[in-house]
């Protein structure tokens, strides 16, 4: 068999020719070939994932088009999603009977102090369980995420009985201070601190940089997405609370928004026109909050500044 080396020049410089070209097409074959693929693949599957989202949406688009109905067309039969009869009657209502205004005010002081002391000290937790190895780190995060498997009503008593000795019943403290630790914080932040190289502190370190310095210059800079995942979710389990705030609160003037809206449910009756329009109202800062955070909730860059 005749190699490249014992054929002719022009020959061999043809041959090779023909095998670039070869190669070229095969590569363009290649590519095309997959996008074609994936383009195919793409159509089911964007279809499915509308599907799914029409099915969440439904209720919720239900839910927001029955504020504007009136009572009497709420449970009239055929039912019909788009209201017969406009009216914004309810959220009217819903305004005037109750102190939203009051409501707003305790239930966004406890959810903004409470999101803050989360983040900030999730933070730091997360910081020292992952780039500090001192002994038992590692005991004293699994007993972190130990408390996760305890259901929330099994610690309300004992909860209860600390917020009572320390004074803080009937206050707005007495939701903060239970709150502000959340083993799910701890968690983001430590499996994030994990990811970002030690050579990137030690080369602060070695610039003269203090360990205050390098956790609020780089580490929490560095963690922008988890802070701000972590305080969209803070934001909204504070503000739908209920429970704990129903325990400790006893004064109708700390009452948060949503003990205040199970005030309007009566014991026989329900005034469905002013519950819904009172509802919509309390979601709408929820809603101001994710649109206007996310687009913070990206992928942070862990080795800027560091040298390949």
């Amino acid at each position: 068999m005749a190699t490249a080396a014992n054929l002719p020049p022009a020959v061999a410089e043809e041959s090779a020719l023909g095998a670039e070209k070869a190669d070229a097409a095969k590569g363009r074959r290649g590519p095309r070939g997959n996008r074609e693929g994936r383009a195919r693949l793409s159509v089911p599957l964007t279809v499915l994932m509308w599907a799914i989202a029409a099915i969440y949406a439904l209720p919720l688009l239900w839910f927001l088009l029955s504020s504007f109905k009136p009572g009497s067309e709420l449970f009239s039969y055929p039912l019909s999603m788009i209201p017969r009869e406009w009216t914004f009657q309810g959220f009217i209502d819903a305004w005037e009977r109750v102190d939203f205004a009051q409501y707003f005010l305790n239930t966004a002081t406890v959810a903004i102090v409470t999101t803050v002391l989360t983040v900030f000290f999730s933070a730091c937790t997360g910081y020292a369980l992952a780039k500090y190895n001192n002994k038992g780190t590692r005991l004293f995060f699994v007993c972190i995420l130990v408390t996760t498997m305890l259901p929330t009503e099994v610690i309300l008593n004992p909860t209860f009985t600390v917020i009572r000795d320390l004074g803080l019943y009937n206050s707005l403290a007495g939701i903060i201070v239970p709150s502000v630790l959340t083993a799910t914080g701890v968690f983001m932040f430590r499996q994030f601190f994990l990811t970002v190289p030690d050579d990137l502190l030690h080369s602060a370190r070695i610039d003269g940089a203090s360990e205050l310095a390098i956790f609020f210059r780089i580490m929490l800079p560095l963690s922008r997405p988890i802070l701000f995942t972590l305080a969209i979710f803070s934001f909204q389990w504070r503000w739908n609370d209920y429970i704990w705030p129903l325990i400790v609160l006893n004064d109708p003037k700390w009452y948060t928004l949503q003990v205040a809206l199970r005030s309007i449910v009566g014991a026989e009756n329900i005034d469905w026109p002013v519950l819904l329009g009172a509802s919509v109202i309390s979601i709408l800062p929820l809603v101001l909050v994710f649109f206007v955070f996310q687009k913070y909730v990206l992928n942070a860059d862990v080795s800027a500044g560091l040298k390949d």
